[in-house]
């Protein structure tokens, strides 16, 4: 079955299929019925199992298997191939397997299974878990620890008002209008209550005391702990110019945000970004697509060539401005005010509204007022633990000893968030399993997705294979000769080789 068109594909393999034609360590796509089934092989061990990635339905077929499991193309999430178990984030859903015969040298598959993920006991008893923040690493915490079997209290206090969301989204689909309400929340609100896990909305914690063990909110009301997972995230940086604090002046970070911006823009024409990061310009993109004159203010020559280089960055302006977005770079706004927004150069853009994204901070208030160590985020050891025992930290505010990078680094992806969020939770069950991803993001420009493995901060040398402009490459970051990180354009595969090979070197 297709997960474009929605139609059965391959070979009927309740009907069966030669042995002979699944290669060791090779998949075969067929179907059951309607649906789609994705049948591995191992040695002598077959398995069948959904086709679709949970997340957001990619075609396992098209991805890598590693032993035992199928990693997805898009995004990199991984299935068991035994049990259907979704390992490694973003999906969050196992996926479907089947029975499957051997008859000499026919295979079939046969019928569809119950639940066949493994019931796991917990480790070490904690106790009561408080999980501070509700967004990828905490949900993400939450949902772990109770699949690892943990049986004691989870409470998740969330600043925000909207249950747990898709965030990524937020700037995307969503916001492009391609993208219904219901496909943000990551979990109806009755999730939470069947899981037995205390989700506390609009929580503002004002105190952690490491001492007594618990959080202080700012209504006077204190949960205790036993382990507690710092998962605060970050905050978007705000300009202080004059008139930033006009009412038609946006920031993106949160659902309620996004609903923002989609109300200003029904009634909008014309709109100025301040900022050419990836949210910037991924708000361009979904602005352009609901038809909104949409400019572009950044100091830099070349969006994104910070992170992506000088390459990419170009490309990443052709295919904006080939989308009717103007650029207006080199330059900074100095006043926002009601016919729109001044620059540096003089000129005034006209706005119905404007959206500032300039990148966004850690929210480590908390962190260092309980006196944990803090450098640039919050200083966590390989399993994601603080300098005060028992206190963990996952995604955006963690500062983590990364062991492909050699380096101590803190990343605002994400999957990288979700994957620290299982790891933590893993940990806080005394698991002792030391966090060892290679980090992973996808940036979505109209119908161009890049996918970046790996990390590279700085970098000595560009290597490019393929063409960019004609979107199919491959862009390496090296420092001395060695691999820091790949950016791809439409070479999934070479993305999920070159993560898998980062992960068996460590490096």
């Amino acid at each position: 079955m297709s997960s474009e068109q929605g139609k059965p594909s391959g070979p009927d393999l309740s009907q069966g299929v030669a042995f002979a034609d699944i290669a060791d360590g090779g998949m075969l796509l067929g179907h059951v019925g309607d649906e789609a089934v994705l049948l591995a092989r191992r040695g002598e061990a077959l398995y069948a199992i959904g086709a679709t990635c949970t997340h957001y339905s990619g075609p396992l077929a098209e991805g890598l298997m590693v032993d035992d499991t199928v990693r997805c193309p898009w995004h990199h999430a991984c299935f068991s191939l035994r049990t259907g178990e979704a390992l490694a984030a973003p999906a969050l859903n196992p996926v479907p397997c089947w029975r499957v015969e051997r008859r000499q040298d026919r295979v079939i598959v046969r019928e569809k299974l119950a639940d066949t993920t493994p019931a796991k006991a917990a480790g070490a008893s904690v106790g009561s878990i408080v999980i501070l923040g509700g967004g990828a690493a905490g949900n993400a915490a939450a949902e772990m620890l109770r699949r690892e079997g943990h049986a004691g209290g989870i409470t998740m206090l969330s600043a925000d008002d909207s249950v747990p969301y898709d965030r990524p989204n937020l700037s995307k689909d969503y916001l492009a209008g391609t993208a219904s309400e219901d496909w943000i929340p990551l979990r109806p609100a009755s999730f939470y209550q069947e899981q037995g896990i205390d989700l506390v909305l609009g929580a503002r914690a004002t105190r952690i005391d490491t001492a007594a063990k618990r959080v202080e909110l700012a209504d006077g009301r204190r949960y205790g702990f036993d382990r507690l997972l710092l998962a605060t995230g970050a905050e978007p940086v705000r300009l202080t110019m004059p008139g930033a604090d006009r009412e038609n002046v946006h920031y993106l970070r949160s659902l309620a945000d996004s609903r923002a911006l989609i109300a200003a823009a029904k009634a909008a024409h014309r709109v100025v970004i301040i900022g050419a990061s990836f949210i910037g310009l991924e708000v361009a993109a979904s602005l352009r697509a609901r038809g909104l004159e949409t400019h572009v203010v950044a100091p830099e020559s070349r969006p994104m060539e910070r992170i992506l280089g000088p390459q990419l960055g170009d490309f990443i302006r052709a295919l904006h401005e080939a989308h009717g977005v103007v650029f207006h770079l080199g330059q900074t706004a100095t006043t926002i005010d009601a016919r729109g927004v001044t620059l540096t150069g003089g000129e005034t853009l006209a706005a119905d509204f404007v959206v500032i994204g300039i990148g966004v901070r850690p929210a480590t208030a908390l962190a260092e007022q309980a006196g944990l160590a803090c450098d640039r985020g919050v200083a966590v050891d390989a399993y994601l633990e603080t300098s005060v025992p028992g206190i963990f930290a996952a995604g955006d505010i963690a500062r983590w000893p990364d062991p492909h990078s050699g380096e101590a680094i803190r990343v605002e992806h994400w999957v990288v968030a979700e994957r620290q969020g299982q790891a933590a939770a893993r940990n806080m069950l005394g698991r002792r399993e030391a966090f060892a991803a290679v980090p992973f993001f996808w940036s979505q420009h109209y119908d161009i997705a890049i996918s970046y493995v790996g990390h590279a901060e700085k970098w000595d040398a560009i290597e490019v294979a393929g063409a960019i402009a004609e979107q199919d490459c491959a862009v390496s970051y090296r420092r001395d000769g060695r691999l820091l990180a790949l950016a791809t354009i439409f070479r999934d595969r070479q993305s999920l080789e070159t993560e898998l090979a980062m992960e068996r070197s460590g490096a």
